[in-house]
């Protein structure tokens, strides 16, 4: 009775994928399974199968929400500082420079320049292409300027740009160009305090 059981099994998990399976009992007794009509056989019906794959998800995989791609940079065709050319040496007592920038095309909506000097920001964003300096260091120094967009990023940025900044104090512009008697109270290096008395008319010392 088992050896029947298990010929009936095997040919259940065999003929499995067959349209249709039939039964009979042999001559010694035994039930025979066979997808061949035989004789007496009796058809046996057979349910749906209700296997699932091995990887649940593979037949209908999640869709995930893409993100949008985020916007490209605008490219500026020049980005450039006009003033002061490359190298130049700048002579000023109190180390003041004024630096101008440009760009082509003109700065778009919602853009901002931003001047560094040494690699560090002079200041805040802003519209204006003009940047005046003070109090700089004399020695040589890096200028460079970007522009960034409402986000903060940066779109465009210059190469370091050298300068050399020369502090003259009052007394080497005496040197270089002595205080004439007009230039006292005019020029900065010429205060009134160092104007030399007039000389005296000799001639006014009999009246």
């Amino acid at each position: 009775m088992i050896r029947a059981w298990l010929v009936a099994a095997l040919a259940m998990m065999t003929l499995q994928a067959s349209a249709e399976v039939f039964t009979y009992v042999d001559a010694h007794g035994n039930r025979v399974y066979t997808d061949q009509p035989h004789g007496n056989a009796k058809r046996v019906p057979i349910a749906t199968s209700n296997r699932m794959s091995a990887n649940p998800t593979a037949a209908a995989p999640l869709t995930t929400a893409k993100k949008s791609p985020e916007q490209p940079l605008f490219h500026y065709d020049m980005l450039r500082i006009l003033v002061p050319e490359p190298d130049a040496t700048i002579r000023s007592s109190a180390g003041e420079i004024i630096v101008s920038v440009t760009s082509e095309p003109g700065l778009q909506k919602g853009h901002r320049y931003r001047l560094l000097l040494d690699g560090q920001a002079t200041g805040e964003p802003g519209l204006t292409p003009v940047f005046p300096l003070t109090n700089i260091d004399r020695g040589s120094h890096n200028l460079s300027v970007e522009i960034l967009d409402a986000e903060g990023r940066t779109v465009e940025r210059t190469a370091n740009q050298p300068f050399h900044m020369l502090r003259i104090s009052l007394a080497q512009k005496r040197q270089v160009k002595p205080c004439a008697a007009d230039d006292y109270g005019v020029r900065p290096e010429c205060p009134l305090k160092d104007k030399p008395p007039e000389p005296k008319n000799p001639f006014l010392r009999f009246f």
